[in-house]
């Protein structure tokens, strides 16, 4: 028994299912989880000693790849001064100015600990400011695991083909109101239902957890326009894109200016922070100025703000090399393996937008959940389970994303293809 299957074992008797998060249990690729003992650059290292390519990358956050030396070196120096203070630092005040210099619709700005907080407190946020309760969000589309934002959520839903989550009370559920992505029509009609009672529409403004798929032309602007027309807020969910597509993210890739927008992953450079922000009337109603009560006992950790500091610094300092680097580096994978698939007589469709693209196994094209749902997920599992054996860690879902990182090399993506031609010619034996 390998060491990896040992320690599974062992976590299985006092961590639900032996995992801190569903979607690393691997079960729905058919396989079971790696234990990671460490990395460095573009490479995770087993318990095994194995050594594999991650095209992971921590799911998003590790834009500079792992255990980058000045991310390190900042952890080490700000743990040296103390772990926590739940008292105001200097770096948090950085770390807001940083953020608001690229995203500057968010003139205040609150820092958090996860996406899945950013979320919960901007819809609160939006709902207070509004006096009004309901909510819009699009099939697919996952905004962490608050109880309002579990409708028709995507992700790890769609991973583990649950059609719903238990303890979310219907009442609560009702106030989520659900569009396909990317259909316009379907959200010009609730906006004529009840336009009124809607506080937010809340969107990944390019969807990466029921694998990545850009926005229509129409989409994002439609979004912007009905919701200036009701008087209801536009909530930008940047989670995943936020300083990937760019230095401004999605917002300034695709000109959008949301009244509120939620970042985290890359700001935390691997540790757990997160952030909301926007309007500055409307960030006012948060507590102390204002009566929407919001609070954490980590927000703003001084270890994570300085990982977070360290890795937007390093964005900073040569964004055309870096993200132009990534960004090549994902059309040749995505591409890449387009290609192999469609050569061993797979059904294939690739979608790719900077850092973040998805191999779906599917005939066409893939421009909304019901359409990713189309994909052959037993064909995933194969797929993923060949690359494994050959060292390179993909997503063990079909309805996530691939990530290229500033640690990774053109050698790097050539050694991904070779697997993957090896690995599309023994599925094609089986």
């Amino acid at each position: 028994m390998n060491k990896s299957k040992q320690l599974f074992e062992e976590a299985r008797e006092c961590i639900p299912g032996g995992v801190n998060s569903p979607v690393r249990a691997c079960g729905a690729v058919g396989g079971e989880p790696v234990f990671v003992k460490s990395g460095r650059g573009s490479r995770i290292y087993d318990v095994d000693g194995r050594s594999y390519l991650d095209l992971v990358n921590s799911w998003g956050p590790l834009i500079c790849g792992h255990a980058a030396p000045w991310v390190i070196h900042a952890v080490e120096s700000a743990v040296r001064q103390g772990a926590s203070f739940g008292a105001p630092t200097e770096g948090e005040t950085r770390l807001a100015r940083l953020i608001r210099s690229h995203y500057p619709a968010m003139e205040l700005v609150r820092l958090v600990s996860s996406g899945t907080e950013a979320a919960m407190s901007a819809i609160r946020l939006a709902r207070g400011y509004t006096g009004r309760d309901k909510i819009v969000k699009f099939k697919g589309c996952y905004h962490g695991h608050a109880d309002s934002l579990l409708v028709s959520a995507g992700s790890g839903l769609a991973t583990l083909g649950l059609p719903g989550c238990p303890g979310v009370p219907a009442a609560l559920a009702a106030l989520t109101l659900t569009s396909p992505y990317n259909d316009v029509a379907s959200l010009e009609r609730i906006f004529h239902d009840c336009g009124g009672e809607i506080a937010a529409v809340i969107v990944e403004p390019v969807a990466g957890n029921m694998g990545v798929i850009p926005p229509a032309p129409d989409f994002l602007p439609a979004i912007a326009r009905l919701t200036r027309e009701y008087g209801t807020l536009f909530i930008c969910d940047e989670v995943i894109t936020g300083f990937r597509l760019g230095l401004g993210g999605a917002s300034a890739h695709l000109g959008l200016k949301p009244d509120l927008t939620l970042l985290g992953k890359i700001i935390g450079g691997g540790l757990p922070l997160a952030a909301f922000g926007g309007r500055r009337e409307i960030m006012a109603r948060l507590a102390p100025l204002g009566d929407v009560y919001q609070a954490g006992t980590l927000s703003g950790n001084p270890v994570a703000v300085a990982a977070g500091l360290a890795t937007l610094e390093y964005l900073q300092s040569q964004p055309s090399s870096i993200y132009g680097r990534m960004r090549l580096n994902s059309e040749r994978l995505t591409s890449g393996l387009l290609s192999l698939a469609t050569a061993a007589g797979f059904p294939a469709w690739g979608n790719q937008i900077g850092s973040m693209s998805t191999l779906f196994f599917t005939s066409g094209p893939v421009t909304d959940y019901d359409s990713a749902l189309k994909s052959d997920t037993a064909l995933y599992g194969a797929f993923w389970r060949g690359m494994r054996d050959r060292g390179v860690w993909l997503a063990p879902s079909q309805f996530e994303a691939a990530f290229t990182s500033a640690g990774m090399l053109p050698d790097d993506i050539e050694e991904a293809l070779d697997a993957a031609e090896a690995t599309f010619q023994d599925m094609k034996k089986n």
